[in-house]
């Protein structure tokens, strides 16, 4: 399996790594299938724009780098536009991602999802095109 030099360095040296105490949303997603784990912390200011994001991930080196690109993605938008950053543009950022991997893009998007309807339902927020995401997986601490 051949990785690009881009996922390599996320994968190496990922960015945004932690959490963020008080976050404003915070977004856990898993697939059983594989095993990854992805949580994701988005500090939000009143502006609603992305000021801070995180993550933590259990999974494998494509599921960290598309977690680390996912936070770097978000990072200074707003959350109209974080809900159109797709697992095609996390993968597109990384120079792609085998096919057996392409689900670790999925998980990102979708845990960047999660922490944005965590955000709108604390604040009672509506974000055109936000579904709820599917509880199905376990807490990493």
């Amino acid at each position: 399996m051949e990785y690009s030099a881009k996922v390599m360095e996320h994968f190496m040296n990922p960015k945004n790594v932690g959490q963020i105490e008080n976050a404003s949303g915070i977004g856990t997603v898993g697939n059983a299938k594989c095993g990854d784990i992805m949580k994701v912390y988005l500090n939000i200011d009143n502006n609603d724009v992305i000021n801070d994001a995180k993550f933590k991930t259990f999974g494998c080196g494509a599921a960290i780098a598309t977690s680390s690109m996912a936070t770097e993605l978000v990072k200074g938008k707003t959350i109209q536009e974080a809900i159109k950053i797709t697992n095609k543009a996390v993968m597109e950022a990384l120079d792609g991602l085998p096919p057996v991997k392409v689900h670790c893009s999925c998980l990102a998007e979708e845990a960047i999802h999660a922490a944005l309807w965590d955000y709108c339902k604390k604040n009672d927020k509506v974000i055109e095109g936000l579904k709820e995401p599917v509880k199905d997986i376990h807490e990493i601490e």
